[in-house]
């Protein structure tokens, strides 16, 4: 099921409030307790708040605060992509919406409103947030001004638009159609797009099209004379009083907004007079004009006649008074519940609740962003810090990996090497690195230094090494660091930035040893592509494996893909698919197919599969129809260490996807090897990665 739903339109004023309300009120329906979360919002006043977060918060009386309904104002957003500052947006944006998630069965999440400096790159913003929470879209898009060629094509155009990256759209919503054009549009636009899409449209409601009295003070800097406690009447048809009474009561329509200069006492009383007569319609209020002030006596009148109509005082002609009132924005604010039950009202009576409800209930996401992927990681290495050690410590990117993971406050670390080497290395980089949370260990200064010397003998000896021997290899920073994980004194150890693969792992393979029941160490790379986080293995460790220890890579992937949050779905690669292709290679992947089956029955595993029918839904249907991996695989097994390491170097290259690893599987405590090529970046996540998989120790 998903969590959650993003609410997206194609430009400004789509009457998006309609479908938030409506949403809301039908998903407080269906689960307990559901959030509201806006990534970005208008700019607002200092001691202020967005009004239609408020109008949310206070109508369904939701347990959130007005910041953490919200990530950034639109000007906070224009600064920092200005800077270049696109990273930090969407992590902080992922950040507070997981913590409104945590704490809600369900979020409701709603898009930008197209207003403003800034708005031409709100539709890209959208869909990346969308498709970097992982949540499947709604896609609204108003009717007023188009044609429907013009409207279909919008609408096409944004389904595409999420799509390509992923998003799944779930439906899309015609607003402020003309009454009798709603089986029109839906046709139209039935045509046009998916049948798994939901496509709805919902009619121009002259209720909902009209300003309040409050918001016309607002607008016009206006002042309340009268009538305070029914600032909230909608205004209907609005006239000019300028001709005689007589003349101009004849005009006055049904919740009718009265405009007349203050000084025409004639216009002000008979409307209010015609307001309590039964021969008359009702007005919604009156609006005095030039700044001008009615007389004390025709004061004292009014305030015997006003209890129902507000009567207002504003600046300004009676002509450009009349053009602003007609160019006000209605909004829908947490006061007017008029507004607020009719929006809901409209969103059940076109819109198939129901229907919609089981699609949100029955979404499954396919896989999980890359970035969600990240972020969750640092959550779970916050959750229950782990000590890790780098015996690399001299080495400029650990030394600016291991300040932000401090900063993060992920990990504990030890540094191994001359703690005078390393201050200076700092200084000469300008970082502030507070060295408290920090140890730096120089191995042959250690007080544990002899103790490990007897402890390395006693494990080796067997092997011919000798106290001599032992102490050497322990002056050694990967032998010394494995040792404190050996140990207990260290959770877990990351290397390789500078040493070899073999020199990390060796002493590991040494005296760490692998899990019982396991008899190859393997390793995967967590692939983070455009729209979802897949699991690659063997990559890095085994050159040439049996079936059997193919079998037994593809197990422990599987493995660590469920640690992970990845529903493993097992591609047993080779150059043939199913039963077509002959030879040693291909029999080597059928055969460790079947023995994952007969081992791990519980696991989705398919095998022998080409790369394009593992990922592609078509190709893989049409090669092996009914399979429950193909076209849809998230763990890929590489039948040998050569196709393996160019597959995931040249997907990484070519596509730009982050590689995180390798992290190794089947030790009994978790050391991982750096590439000598790594990045600021892979050492964070290798480290992180590390610390997690010492939690599951």
């Amino acid at each position: 099921m998903s969590k959650a739903i993003y609410i997206a339109t194609t430009g400004p004023n789509t009457g998006k409030s309609i479908v938030s309300l409506g949403l809301m009120h039908m998903l407080l329906g269906k689960t307990a307790k559901v959030g509201y979360f806006r990534p970005i919002i208008d700019d607002f006043s200092p001691g202020g708040m967005d009004n239609h977060i408020n109008t949310m918060l206070h109508h369904f009386d939701l347990d959130l605060k007005f910041k953490e309904a919200y990530a950034y104002t639109r000007s906070e957003i224009i600064a920092m992509k200005n800077k270049n500052r696109d990273e930090e947006i969407i992590s902080t944006i992922i950040a507070k919406y997981k913590a409104v998630e945590d704490r809600y069965d369900f979020v409701l999440v709603e898009g930008t409103s197209f207003s403003g400096e800034g708005s031409i790159i709100e539709w890209d913003i959208n869909v990346l947030i969308a498709k970097n929470l992982g949540i499947p879209a709604i896609i609204i898009s108003s009717g007023v001004g188009k044609t429907m060629d013009d409207f279909v094509g919008t609408m096409h155009m944004a389904y595409d638009s999420f799509k390509e990256k992923g998003v799944e759209v779930l439906s899309v919503i015609a607003n402020k159609v003309q009454p009798e054009n709603l089986s029109w549009v839906i046709r139209e636009l039935q045509g046009h797009l998916p049948n798994q899409v939901l496509i709805n449209a919902i009619p121009m409601n002259p209720a909902l099209a009209n300003p309040s009295i409050k918001e016309i003070v607002k607008e016009l800097n206006g002042k309340v004379l009268f009538g305070k406690s029914f600032v909230n009447n909608q205004a209907g048809a609005f006239s000019v009083g300028a001709m005689q009474l007589r003349n101009y009561i004849i005009h006055l329509k049904e919740n009718s907004l009265v405009i007349t200069p203050g000084d025409r006492a004639d216009i002000i009383l008979g409307a209010l007079q015609a307001n309590i007569s039964a021969n008359y319609p009702n007005i919604s209020g009156i609006v005095l004009t030039g700044g001008l002030m009615p007389e004390e006596p025709i004061i004292k009148l009014i305030e015997g006649l006003s209890e129902v109509v507000p009567v207002i005082s504003v600046p300004g002609g009676t002509f450009a008074v009349t053009n602003s009132i007609g160019n006000i924005k209605p909004m829908i604010y947490a006061e007017n519940t008029h507004k607020i039950t009719a929006s809901i009202h409209d969103f059940e009576k076109y819109v198939p609740v129901e229907v919609l409800a089981e699609r949100l209930i029955t979404f499954q996401a396919n896989g999980i962003t890359p970035r969600m992927f990240q972020y969750n990681l640092l959550r779970r290495a916050q959750a229950n810090k782990k000590h890790i050690v780098l015996p690399e410590g001299s080495d400029d990117r650990i030394l600016k990996a291991a300040y932000k993971l401090v900063e993060s406050n992920a990990v504990r670390l030890s540094l191994l090497g001359d703690k005078k080497q390393i201050e200076e290395s700092l200084s000469r980089l300008e970082f502030s690195l507070d060295l408290s949370g920090i140890t730096i260990i120089d191995p042959k200064k250690s007080p544990d230094f002899e103790d490990y010397v007897q402890t390395l003998y006693s494990l080796r000896k067997h092997k011919n090494v000798n106290l001599a021997m032992a102490r050497d290899l322990m002056e050694d920073v990967s032998y010394f660091g494995t040792m404190m994980v050996y140990k207990g004194h260290a959770d877990g150890m990351v290397s390789g930035a500078v040493n070899t693969t073999q020199h990390t792992i060796r002493p590991a393979l040494q005296f760490v040893k692998t899990k019982p029941g396991v008899s190859v160490v393997s390793s995967i790379f967590f692939m983070c592509l455009d729209d979802r986080v897949t699991i690659f293995g063997d990559c890095a460790i085994n050159p040439n494996p049996t079936a059997e220890q193919l079998a037994e890579i593809a197990i422990s992937s599987a493995e660590s893909s469920l640690a992970f949050g990845i529903e493993p779905r097992i591609a047993m690669l080779s150059y043939s698919s199913g039963a077509s292709g002959q030879g040693a290679d291909v029999d080597k992947v059928r055969t460790a197919t079947e023995i994952v089956k007969k081992l791990r029955p519980d696991l989705k595993v398919e095998g022998p599969i080409q790369y394009d029918a593992a990922v592609d839904e078509k190709i893989g249907q049409s090669k092996m129809p009914n399979s429950e991996v193909a076209g849809k695989a998230s763990v890929f097994i590489f039948p040998d260490l050569n196709t393996g390491n160019n597959t995931y170097k040249a997907v990484q290259r070519e596509t730009g996807a982050m590689a995180i690893g390798p992290m190794l599987q089947g030790l009994n405590k978790p050391v991982n090897d750096l590439s000598r090529g790594c990045t600021v970046n892979d050492v964070i996540n290798t480290v992180i990665i590390t610390a997690i998989q010492a939690q599951g120790i």
